[in-house]
């Protein structure tokens, strides 16, 4: 029998799947299923159920399960020997919520997921009850956020009393796709791990309990409603009999706790010990990094979370990432070359020029109302290329001017998700980050996941297996494309710039939030 480990990523869009083989270090499976194409019942429009309003981002929890039973189909219509696969890891997408009662039976019929903005006002409630800002950071290690779960599960206690009655347990989005993977109604494992549930706003990174008292800030029944936590590498069951039988699955095929996705993006860049940060270039933006000991931002603009091995994960998040870009190389009819090639009438910096891309909300800064702001641009400047250039540097400063709080020796970036195919993206962060950068090969969220099923299964007796071991056999650095800081200098002035403004134009002077219109 092979030693064959499969790693799944349940993401906002989609769903991917990459099988690894430890006997000769291949990657020997990889496949994936677009929700808005594949399961076009849902519909989605990027994976999120389309409606008007603009604040709510939610997705039916069934499809993410239809997609696993379409990815298992279709390994078996390739004749993938799918009963030499040892032990299965999944990755979610952070903070998403799945609500359960006692018989398993979904109570809130859609998840909100992390770049839903509705919660505003339950975050507020939360961190004034609790007596501001700073006492929330130090209960948590973070602030409330719209992004994280504790205000979707206040915004159920407070307006879905019904559904929050009926429910028994509070799941984020890998945590139900476990239950699923290990039985369902039929004895599923309902437990959580410390990387995901770091993300939740329940619970400060440094500790082993839940927070008494924003739990119950929320509900005093809450904390009965939460499962139990398992360490990182656990192993939770089983594969239950109804997947054995029906795809093939070995009975004795392991289920690994799992863990969020910017936790396996870790792991699939091989981003394992301090000085290596990652960015991930996709829906949203994020940029983190390895840390032995906990990190609490004073003012919780890096989020503070445990990863998926026992260490800690400094994370910076922004929420609008690809959509800027999608949309500009949509009505220009562009794609990635063309896109570079049109770089090249206009001068790194842009000549001052500077868009604010806070184009549905920002979750860092913290403006859930923002929309963007051009800077600087005078009437005859709105035209492709100075566009074009505006809009790729606006994504890269503002993740940039949340990045530079971050307290790390940068020694690599290392990139994942789409965009990371783009030679401008590429060189644009190593000139503005200015440290080199380069993107790791294949597809790093599913590959961490399943890198880590691989750690957890062989970690008690097989000590040649070890984390660093696998990340330095199945991680590749793209060489190629790896880009050196070329325009730093051009950078350099105008990151100062940019932060200046981004903090006017977010001070507080009058009574009226400009934003909120």
């Amino acid at each position: 029998m092979a030693s064959f480990f499969l790693g799944i990523d349940s993401s906002t869009q989609g769903c991917k799947f990459v099988v690894i083989n430890t006997d000769n270090d291949d990657v020997e499976y990889v496949d994936s299923v677009q929700y808005d194409t594949d399961l076009p019942k849902y519909n989605t429009k990027n994976g999120v159920i389309i409606q008007e309003d603009s604040n709510i981002s939610e997705a039916d929890p069934n499809m993410w399960i239809d997609a696993l039973h379409h990815l298992f189909q279709k390994m078996l219509d390739k004749n993938f020997p799918v009963s030499q696969i040892r032990a299965i890891s999944v990755s979610g997408q952070q903070h998403g919520l799945v609500a359960l009662d006692a018989e398993g039976n979904i109570t809130r019929k859609t998840s909100k997921l992390w770049n839903d903005f509705s919660t505003v006002e339950e975050c507020e409630i939360l961190t004034e009850k609790i007596g501001g800002t700073e006492k929330m950071i130090a209960e948590i290690g973070n602030t409330q956020r719209p992004g994280y779960t504790a205000g979707k599960i206040f915004h159920i206690y407070r307006r879905e009393p019904e559904i929050a009655r009926k429910t028994t347990t509070f799941f984020l989005v890998h945590n139900f796709i476990n239950y699923f993977l290990t039985g369902g109604k039929n004895g599923g494992a309902r437990v959580m791990e410390p990387g995901d549930v770091s993300g939740m706003a329940l619970r400060h990174p440094a500790a082993d309990e839940w927070s008494q008292k924003v739990c119950r800030i929320i509900s005093p029944d809450l904390i009965e409603k939460l499962p139990p936590v398992k360490s990182a590498g656990e192993m939770i069951g089983k594969i239950s009999q109804e997947l054995v039988n029906k795809y093939g699955f070995p009975g004795d095929c392991q289920i690994d706790a799992g863990c969020g996705d910017n936790m396996y993006g870790a792991v699939g860049t091989g981003n394992i010990q301090p000085g290596i940060v990652t960015i991930s270039l996709g829906t949203s933006g994020t940029a983190y990094t390895i840390f032995n000991e906990p990190y609490v931002d004073p003012d919780g603009e890096i989020a503070s979370f445990c990863n998926s091995t026992g260490k800690y994960l400094p994370l910076l998040c922004v929420s609008n990432m690809a959509n800027g870009y999608n949309r500009i190389l949509s009505q220009f009819n562009l794609n990635h070359e063309s896109f570079t090639n049109i770089l090249a009438e206009t001068p790194p910096g842009n000549d001052g020029k500077l868009l604010f891309p806070w184009y549905t909300g920002e979750r860092t800064p913290n403006l859930p109302n923002a929309r963007p702001v051009y800077w600087g641009f005078s009437l005859a400047d709105f035209h492709k290329p100075v566009l074009c250039r505006a809009v790729l540097e606006g994504h890269i400063l503002n993740l940039y001017d949340g990045y530079r709080k971050m307290p790390v020796q940068t020694k690599e970036i290392r990139l994942t998700g789409g965009l990371s195919r783009s030679d401008a993206w590429r060189q644009t962060i190593a000139d503005i980050f200015a440290v080199e950068t380069v993107p790791v090969a294949g597809e790093g969220t599913a590959l961490g996941a399943a890198i880590h099923a691989a750690w957890s299964y062989f970690r008690r007796n097989r000590p040649e297996f070890g984390l660093k071991s696998l990340t330095s056999r199945f991680v590749k650095p793209d060489e190629a494309k790896r880009k050196i800081p070329q325009n730093a200098a051009a950078y350099a002035k105008l990151k100062e710039v940019y932060h200046e403004i981004s903090l006017r134009l977010r001070t507080k002077i009058g009574t009226v939030d400009p934003f909120k219109g």
